[in-house]
């Protein structure tokens, strides 16, 4: 193994440590900033209902737990009747629920507690003119109101999926310049730089040249690796998988009728000496026959 391959190899373990390290902090990163930012979110709604409670003029009840009744929608409850000016509720949702950087936009919906109608609704977008609102200015009789209000999917999701395909992509980004930069494999411990005599054939694996009869013969780079391994062990069965995986899969490619192409192509080269051929050992390969 020469210097280069050796310092590659001995970064190996730091390279895949790195990935490692980079995406569990990221899927912790992830987990974390968005569990802070629901439970930010749920103090802002509490903070909702303090103001409410204020505006009607009570400073002492209390506003009930947030509950999340569905996946983007919670409800603001309380412990006593109180009443309200439509204005008011629209401005304090808008003015607070503003600190929240992922909210964009959300429906609000008033529930009478006795009969679970619709006491008020409205819609705000961060399209101001698609914004819904009726009835602004008009006071709400004192009752038992519930505050639902439901946000547009996938805000805090979003921001969240964002950070996980950034940092997917970085991690593919250093995994692939990690894989340029490792060394090839040697696909067989052979000296490519040796020649080798098998009846009248001289085959030069430097040269890639077959010498026949004195009548010399060119081979591919492909041709020359997959003689390179006959020669190295002439008459001796080479296993189907073996040459597929030392030509071709060890180079990230995987063939199917390839290989028997190329060989069909070394037969031909190697008919002007009768007594060499590769033949198919059915079930399992191929073998170089010398019969000399």
């Amino acid at each position: 193994m020469n210097s280069r391959q050796k310092l590659l190899s001995g970064k190996t373990k730091y390279v895949i440590a790195l990935l490692l390290l980079v995406l569990i902090s990221l899927v912790f990163f992830v987990n974390t900033n968005s569990d802070f930012d629901l439970s930010r979110r749920e103090v802002l709604l509490r903070r909702i209902g303090h103001e409410i409670l204020l505006q009607s003029g009570d400073s002492t009840s209390r506003v009930l737990p947030i509950k999340k009744i569905a996946e983007n929608e919670y409800q603001i409850s309380f412990e006593k009747e109180f009443s309200f000016v439509t204005d008011a509720l629209v401005n304090t949702t808008k003015r607070l629920l503003a600190k929240d950087y992922h909210v964009t936009d959300y429906v609000v919906n008033v529930i009478d507690c006795e009969n679970s109608s619709v006491a008020y609704g409205y819609a705000i977008s961060k399209n101001k003119k698609e914004d819904i609102l009726a009835c602004v200015g008009r006071k709400q009789p004192i009752a038992c109101y519930k505050i639902n209000i439901k946000f547009k999917p996938s805000d805090v999701v979003t921001a969240n999926y964002k950070y996980f395909i950034t940092g997917l992509a970085f991690l593919l980004l250093i995994g692939f310049v990690f894989w340029k930069l490792k060394p090839k494999k040697q696909l067989s411990k052979i000296d490519n730089n040796k020649q080798f005599t098998f009846g009248s054939v001289v085959f030069d694996a430097q040269k890639r040249q077959l010498e026949i009869n004195k009548e010399t013969i060119d081979l591919t780079a492909t041709e020359t690796r997959l003689l390179l391994i006959f020669a190295s062990s002439p008459n001796e069965t080479i296993e189907r998988s073996r040459l597929q995986k030392e030509i071709w899969e060890d180079e990230g490619v995987i063939v199917g009728r390839s290989l028997d192409m190329f060989i069909s192509k070394l037969r031909k080269k190697l008919e002007l000496d009768p007594n060499i051929n590769i033949v198919v050992v059915r079930g399992k390969g191929y073998r170089l026959e010398v019969n000399v």
